[in-house]
């Protein structure tokens, strides 16, 4: 259960997060080198990404509700008063990315976009379903978290420049294995 955990965060805080910029720098790169660069191969790899991330996500959903469901209080979030937020969450970061598995869905950046957005929506309202239940059976102020307003600005900067610094990588390793391949070809035709 800790190996979920931890590869759920780290996928979490390297790629997930930052889903949005990495897709909107595929874009501009696609708009602006035109096929000059390997954005689609790119693009392919960030849906399987997304793909495999909602299936270790649903497998740690299960486990946790098949042996601590003390702990994962699912069917109270699932019924309860905030059932809506816990469906909108469900749905947006569960469910949507297995259309990925459509081909000719997953090669269309715009459409990889919205399931970037609704997951990011399906994160927040995680968070929401979270602090409000909690909040929902405490009333004790002593508990309030100020933190999190004042450090959104600069979450964000840096989530997005880790996804532009993340589409950047992948586009250059991707080019580099393009050249290579040249290159051996080249030395093939050469012989």
């Amino acid at each position: 259960m800790n190996l979920y955990k931890r590869i759920i965060e780290i996928i979490d805080a390297n790629l997930i997060h930052c889903l949005i910029p990495i897709i909107l720098t595929l874009i501009v790169i696609e708009l602006l080198f035109k096929k000059r660069f390997a954005t689609k191969k790119v693009l392919h790899l960030i849906c399987w990404i997304i793909i495999l991330y909602s299936i270790i996500t649903w497998t740690y959903s299960l486990a946790g509700m098949i042996f601590y469901p003390e702990e994962f209080a699912f069917i109270e979030r699932a019924t309860g008063s905030y059932s809506w937020a816990y469906w909108t969450m469900f749905l947006s970061g569960l469910i949507l990315p297995f259309a990925l598995f459509i081909k000719k869905i997953s090669s269309n950046f715009y459409y990889v976009l919205f399931v970037a957005i609704f997951m990011k929506i399906g994160f927040y309202f995680e968070r929401f379903v979270i602090m409000v239940t909690i909040f929902h059976r405490e009333y004790g102020t002593e508990r309030e978290n100020t933190e999190f307003t004042e450090s959104l600005p600069f979450a964000i900067l840096m989530l997005f420049i880790q996804g532009i610094i993340i589409a950047i990588i992948l586009l250059s390793i991707f080019e580099i294995i393009k050249k290579k391949r040249i290159k051996g070809q080249s030395f093939l035709n050469d012989l």
